[in-house]
């Protein structure tokens, strides 16, 4: 009854979007409210959203395929998708393209050991989009109770909730999904919703489900442009605010109502990166048709504060005391001042880059495509490369750190065959 009471107050209050207060919001965001530990990772890009672990934690600064591993697990299929942690479990979702199959899997937090596996999607699998993407790019998210995936199959896009036992709670059709590169926008949460984005060439859908049913509660259609990053929230001015990059637009929402309260130019067609803010600016990257960062006003004027020409395409952005940090496709670390875009220092890393960078403290975790992690500080006045760390394979999920432990999804080559693996690195239990 609780839970229809909640769907109920969330859908009523679509009719009156404009009269909410910073208090009204607060408290219809609580009424669902997600408690999340300091030890977990429940979502993309982690608590905050913005790929800044958890204060306090010591996870390791130095390892290899057999240093400070405390377990390493096979995992079936392929993803790109990265794990998250919650409580005990670790949930992952991967795809057999060979068995034309989409799954969800779950492992033992402390031995690695796998749990349970559910099916999802059987058959239905893309052959379309680039090559380097995947059919299991979208990483879960988890409110305490229920697992949230994105899927691209048949071609549309849908979202299925489970629980943390692995049954099956429902499935919502968000979107028919015409493929260009692939899809891999991740579920948000937010107060007792979850909200979807499947931007794509035939015309893409953004929409908020209650967490408990699947019904929707708000949709807009989105422009029929390719367009890859996951919906994140970011706060402004006391507010919390619905971001989304992409399709030459900066579109700003009321994450609880759908209520669109500014969009403007700023972004180009084609983004991945999940966007950050330091509290007057959302930056925005993109790789098509030009290569740029930029940094739009939050206070809906469409203001573009700077922009430069650097490709960072796919590994999301760090900010932190004013500076923002990234690590370019092409393996170059920079930093900027984040309300001029003065340019601080750059330094070349090696490799290519599709991961995103977590923040530890003042330490950055990068992780390149082969394998090799370097940490460096988080300081504008000079690149201080602390630890450079190889575990040879293929990476192109990020890492996570949670309860001063990393999780990696690697691909490593057996006996001649890919085989991804579940590694979790540390120096001694949590």
């Amino acid at each position: 009854m609780m839970r229809l009471i909640l769907l109920s107050f969330a859908i009523a209050i679509t009719s009156l979007s404009s009269t909410l207060t910073i208090a009204d919001e607060r408290l219809i965001a609580n009424v669902a409210s997600i408690d999340v530990s300091a030890r977990d990772w429940p979502w993309w890009r982690g608590p905050t959203r913005d790929g800044v672990a958890a204060e306090g934690q010591k996870p390791p600064t130095r390892w290899s395929a057999t240093e400070s591993v405390l377990w390493k697990t096979p995992v079936p299929g392929r993803g790109h998708a990265s794990p998250i942690v919650v409580g005990d479990q670790i949930f992952l979702p991967t795809a057999d393209e060979a068995e034309q199959t989409q799954s969800v899997l779950c492992f033992d937090r402390n031995t690695g050991e796998q749990l349970w596996t559910t099916l999802v999607h059987e058959g239905g699998l893309s052959d379309k989009g680039n090559k380097r993407s995947s059919q299991a790019s979208s990483t879960i998210a988890c409110d305490g109770e229920r697992l949230f995936v994105n899927f691209l199959n048949n071609d549309a896009v849908f979202t299925t909730a489970l629980s943390r036992e692995g049954d099956q709670l429902w499935q919502q059709k968000i979107t028919d999904y015409v493929v260009h590169q692939g899809f891999g926008s991740s579920p948000l949460i937010s107060g007792p919703l979850v909200i979807i984005t499947a931007d794509n060439k035939g015309g893409g859908a953004m929409t908020g489900l209650g967490r408990a049913t699947g019904e929707p509660v708000w949709r807009h259609d989105r422009p029929d442009k390719p367009n890859y990053p996951s919906p994140i929230l970011v706060s402004i001015d006391g507010h919390d605010r619905l971001i989304q990059t992409g399709c030459d637009l900066i579109s700003c929402f009321n994450p609880l109502t759908g209520e669109k309260l500014w969009e403007a130019e700023g972004a180009t067609t084609e983004c991945v990166t999940s966007t950050v803010t330091d509290g007057k600016h959302v930056y925005t990257s993109g790789g098509y048709p030009k290569n740029h960062v930029s940094a739009v006003k939050i206070d809906g004027s469409g203001d573009v504060a700077w922009e430069n020409s650097v490709r960072v395409y796919v590994p999301s952005m760090l900010i932190n005391d004013g500076y923002l940090y990234a690590t370019t496709d092409a393996g170059v670390a920079m930093c900027w001042k984040s309300d001029t875009g003065e340019e601080q220092w750059k330094a070349r890393l090696g490799g290519t880059f599709d991961a995103s960078p977590v923040l530890v403290g003042d330490t950055i975790y990068a992780t390149n495509e082969a394998g090799t992690t370097f940490l460096f500080k988080a300081s504008a006045d000079e690149f201080e490369l602390l630890a450079e760390n190889t575990i040879p394979g293929e990476v192109y999920a990020t890492p996570v750190i949670a309860g001063s432990r990393i999780y990696m999804r690697i691909a490593e080559m057996q006996d001649g065959k890919r085989q991804e693996m579940l590694y979790c690195l540390g120096t001694d239990e949590e």
